[in-house]
């Protein structure tokens, strides 16, 4: 890992993630009836718990507003969930106000240009593969994965890693590490 990265991960105490093509692959269902349904990846999710129990904040910033979000961010254990929101640049900034945390102890994950206020307000920004192009010119980190699969995971990885965590929250599955 970059040594830059790194320490720009290392102290990272929350995580802000989008919903729609990051921690989903970005499709929308729409049922005859009205009802919606998005695809979630079960590693992404296990990748959020495991950066939990070591000791993370994780929440999600999305301008949709959705049931399954709720739903799936509830299953999770995610309690700070902003949908529907207009301007993400503002919710960021009454994020950092209600946690009382600087920006540079946030990292964001996001893939379109809504998201590039924001990732100017973090310490850690990243984008998942399949993020627009001239996003990824604004993140720190683009992932070598698409969004909803498994590049949530992989971020969480890195930053349990960075923060010195990734050996405590992984020894219960007893797992060999370094």
């Amino acid at each position: 890992m970059d040594k830059s990265l790194f320490e720009k991960m290392k102290i990272i105490k929350l995580l802000v993630l989008d919903v729609d093509g990051v921690l989903t692959d970005g499709k929308i269902i729409i049922d005859d009836l009205g009802n919606e349904s998005k695809n979630f990846n079960v590693r992404d999710g296990h990748g959020l718990k495991l950066l939990m129990r070591g000791g993370m904040e994780v929440a999600l910033l999305t301008g949709r507003e959705s049931k399954v979000v709720k739903l799936r961010a509830d299953e999770l254990g995610i309690r700070d969930v902003y949908q529907g929101v207009r301007n993400k640049e503002a919710i960021m900034g009454e994020i950092l106000a209600v946690k009382g945390l600087p920006g540079e102890c946030v990292a964001y994950i996001g893939d379109d240009i809504v998201d590039i206020p924001v990732f100017r307000m973090v310490g850690f920004s990243a984008s998942v593969a399949d993020a627009m192009d001239y996003v990824k010119e604004y993140v720190d980190y683009v992932s070598g994965k698409n969004g909803g699969e498994g590049a949530v995971r992989e971020i969480c990885e890195m930053i349990l890693k960075a923060r010195g965590k990734w050996n405590d929250v992984t020894s219960r599955y007893g797992l060999k590490t370094d």
